[in-house]
């Protein structure tokens, strides 16, 4: 399905996204137009990209006959992360941003199966498949920019290009902590498999209070003006409460298994690293484990890829959504330097 996105052309688009919390019909339109004075299109198509248990979904923006970015986003966040970012990147590339499995539009695992880091790598390998490429090249943001990090490691013969944004690594877990978050995850996951079973339908909330959610449950980094790129694919009218919305993403995603690697083993991962490679932490967002384990890999990536770039931007975690401009510039000479567009 061909649709045309309509996005605001800077600098007017920089300065705010639209949300109107009276105008509900506006979440579940795939073609929202967030109206400005000035406005450019650019072709964005909805696309299925088959895996063994169902699909991904992904909006591939621009000419499909040209090999794109494959763009991952965060922990429950979906490909409308990089609705803002996108237009300010070089037009003369492609970009094909997805909803990870159980995530916006894509299809969830089966019942009685975990989401666990390494499915994701399986997911990457099957859309370089499903696309007969050789090779991709990754722009991704917090958990799926640790999918970069890990899958340029493991394969590093079919990645050449990796941008990554605020999540560097897999995280280094104190083992108590480690063993308490397992214990309580297999818990919640049990229930939450069993609602899937038994086809329950989530809390439904008025639509301002699904944007208060939102914005909380991400301590802030996506403001309410910004909130509505993330839930026009991330939720559902309610069929029990007309007028109210639920949570579409799969709820068993709040208890999988994160990437955790030991120093060690991400300090090895680092050391097979060796393409183009730009890393982007936002000054106001943490590390997620302790600092010293973040930059010592940032070290050894500097001192064993020549081609490794660390920037530091002063934003929160969602800075390529609430603040894009902070970081296009990067990415867009990043992207000039080192790749030139190529047929799909």
């Amino acid at each position: 399905m061909n649709t045309l996105i309509r996005v605001i052309k800077p600098p007017r688009y920089l300065l705010s996204c639209k949300y109107s919390s009276s105008s509900d019909k506006n979440m579940s339109n795939e073609t929202n137009d967030f109206l400005s004075d000035e406005e450019i299109e650019y072709e964005v198509e909805e696309v299925k990209i088959p895996l063994p248990f169902g699909h991904v979904a992904a909006k591939w923006w621009g000419d499909k006959n040209q090999k794109p970015f494959l763009m991952m986003h965060g922990w429950q966040d979906n490909a409308g992360t990089f609705d803002r970012l996108i237009p300010l990147l070089p037009k003369q590339y492609s970009y094909l941003a997805i909803d990870l499995p159980g995530h916006g539009k894509s299809s969830s695992v089966p019942h009685g199966t975990q989401y666990h880091f390494v499915d994701n790598l399986c997911t990457i390998n099957h859309i370089l498949k499903e696309y007969e490429w050789e090779k991709v090249s990754l722009i991704s943001h917090s958990l799926g920019s640790i999918f970069n990090f890990v899958f340029a490691a493991v394969f590093p013969k079919k990645v050449d290009f990796v941008v990554g944004i605020d999540a560097l690594k897999p995280s280094v877990f104190e083992t108590d902590k480690f063993i308490t978050r397992m214990e309580d995850n297999i818990e919640n996951f049990m229930l939450a498999d069993k609602r899937n079973r038994e086809q329950s339908e989530p809390p439904a909330y008025a639509l301002e209070d699904m944007v208060e959610k939102l914005v909380k449950g991400t301590r802030e980094s996506v403001t309410k003006e910004c909130a509505s790129y993330l839930l026009k694919r991330n939720i559902k009218p309610s069929a029990k409460h007309p007028g109210k919305f639920y949570f579409a993403r799969d709820s068993r995603l709040k208890f999988n298994y994160g990437p955790t690697f030991s120093q060690e083993q991400s300090i090895a991962l680092a050391k097979r690293i060796n393409m183009p490679y730009l890393f982007i932490k936002a000054k106001n967002s943490p590390y997620y484990e302790r600092k010293e384990h973040h930059m010592e890999v940032v070290e050894v990536l500097k001192n064993n890829n020549p081609n490794f770039v660390y920037e530091i931007v002063d934003a929160t975690h969602h800075v390529h959504l609430t603040e894009p401009e902070k970081i296009s510039g990067l990415i867009n000479d990043f992207i000039l330097k080192h790749k030139k567009p190529e047929d799909n």
